[in-house]
């Protein structure tokens, strides 16, 4: 499972060069169609990890931040190609504020309980940018998919955030004897 997310984190750094670099034509069906795979293989490493019984805390977190580098060159690249504004760098930045916050709020290091949940929001965030770099795709529209889908990841970061929260505060309970 970990060499299949070595292959997407390697896609990923693929991708990574292009920011920057003149946009020909073609490219950016090139990127949609890497960033498909990268998804697609998203999808194949946790089904390989749990079919061989190697689930690992070092497994799930190499996963997730390739997850987080992928939607952070997707937004990158969404915006370098003209799709949407630099708005959407905000979705790619999410992570990473998150990471620099908990360096300053110590709850913001406590971990979290799974949740499909958040893994469906970034899938849908994935595919969102991808749907939003396609060629066909028209700006406005990509510009109303990409919204949507950095409007739920947030949601889901403050979602994070109120449930550590809620879960830090001392019990009010008290037992009556």
């Amino acid at each position: 499972a970990n060499q299949v997310t070595l292959v997407r984190g390697t896609l990923v750094a693929l991708l990574f060069a292009l920011i920057g670099e003149s946009t020909v034509s073609g490219v950016p069906a090139m990127v949609m169609v890497a960033g498909s795979v990268v998804c697609l293989l998203d999808g194949a490493d946790g089904w390989l990890a749990r079919r061989s019984k190697m689930v690992s805390g070092f497994g799930a977190r190499f996963d997730m931040e390739t997850d987080a580098v992928l939607v952070a060159v997707l937004a990158a690249l969404a915006w370098q190609f003209g799709k949407v504004g630099a708005w959407v760098l905000w979705a790619g930045l999410l992570r990473y504020l998150y990471l620099a916050a908990g360096a300053v709020v110590p709850l913001l290091r406590r971990p979290l309980p799974p949740s499909y949940l958040r893994k469906t929001i970034a899938v849908v965030q994935m595919v969102a940018l991808i749907v939003a770099i396609a060629p066909f795709v028209s700006p406005a529209l990509s510009a109303r998919v990409a919204a949507a889908a950095s409007a739920a990841l947030t949601l889901s970061f403050l979602q994070q955030v109120l449930w550590l929260y809620r879960n830090s505060l001392p019990s009010t309970r008290t037992s009556k004897c």
